[in-house]
C-alpha cells in the first residue's frame, strides 16, 4: 500500500429514517433503496404505532414513515401526538391509495408528507429530502382538478369575507368569528352564504380542507 495516498473518507452522515410498516417486504424494499440513496438510511422499524412512538423517542429518526393501513383515526391521533412529543421528527404518510381528503387531514393532523407506495424511487427520495428540510411534500396528482378554480373564486371574496374564510379555516365558530370582527353572529351566516355560494364548497369542513390545499400548494413538489 502507498502510505503517502490520501484515504478518502465518507464524512457525510446520513439521515435515519424510522418506518411504521406490517409489511416486511415493504420495510425491506424500503432498506435498500435508501441505502443506494447516499442521503438517508433507514434506522428501527416498528409494526405498530405504539412500537413507533417508542422508536421516535428512543431514536428520533429525522424522519418517520407512517403506513395508513394501521388505521386512519388511529394514524391521524399519532400524527397529532407525535407532532407535539418530538418535533425534530418529521411524519410521512404514505398508503396504497391515497384520497386528497385523507392527504389534507393528515397534513392538518401535523404530517410533512404525503406519498403513494406505488410512487416512482425518485418521487419518494424527493420528498424526503423536502420533509428532511422542514418543508412540507405531497404529489401534485392527489389534488383533484378543481382545486384551480377554487383558487380562483376566492379572489372574488370581499375582503371582510376574506376575513371570515380565513378565521372559519382556523376553526373559529361563528360566535367567536363575530366576536373577532365585532359583528353580529347573523351577519358572519349571511357572509358565509355568500363565499359558499362563490367558492363553491359546501360546509365550513370544505372551507377548512380547501384553506389547507391552499397553504400546501406552495412546498409541493409536481411528479
Amino acid at each position: 500500500m502507498n502510505w503517502t495516498q490520501p484515504i478518502e473518507i465518507n464524512t457525510v452522515r446520513r439521515l435515519s429514517i424510522g418506518v411504521c410498516d406490517t409489511q416486511s417486504i415493504v420495510v425491506e424494499g424500503l432498506r435498500s433503496c435508501l441505502a443506494g440513496s447516499g442521503l438517508f438510511t433507514l434506522g428501527e422499524s416498528a409494526r405498530t404505532l405504539e412500537e413507533a412512538a417508542r422508536v421516535v423517542i428512543t431514536t428520533s429518526p429525522r424522519i418517520v414513515i407512517l403506513d395508513k393501513a394501521l388505521g386512519g383515526p388511529s394514524v391521524l391521533d399519532w400524527v397529532t401526538r407525535m407532532t407535539q412529543a418530538a418535533p425534530t421528527t418529521f411524519c410521512v404518510v404514505w398508503g396504497a391509495s391515497m384520497t386528497e381528503s385523507e392527504a389534507l387531514r393528515y397534513l392538518k393532523a401535523g404530517a410533512k408528507g404525503i406519498i403513494r407506495k406505488s410512487a416512482e424511487l425518485s418521487a419518494l427520495l424527493s420528498c424526503l429530502e423536502t420533509v428532511a428540510d422542514g418543508c412540507t411534500w405531497m404529489e401534485d396528482s392527489l389534488f383533484r382538478e378543481g382545486a384551480h378554480g377554487q383558487r380562483e373564486s376566492r379572489l372574488e371574496l370581499t375582503p371582510r369575507e376574506q376575513q371570515v374564510l380565513e378565521l372559519v379555516e382556523q376553526g373559529l365558530r361563528n360566535k367567536e368569528i363575530a366576536r373577532e370582527l365585532g359583528i353580529r353572529p347573523g351577519t358572519v351566516k349571511i357572509h358565509l352564504k355568500h363565499i359558499f355560494e362563490k367558492t363553491g364548497v359546501r360546509g365550513r369542513y370544505g372551507l377548512a380542507l380547501s384553506g389547507l390545499r391552499e397553504k400546501a400548494s406552495p412546498h409541493m413538489t409536481v411528479v
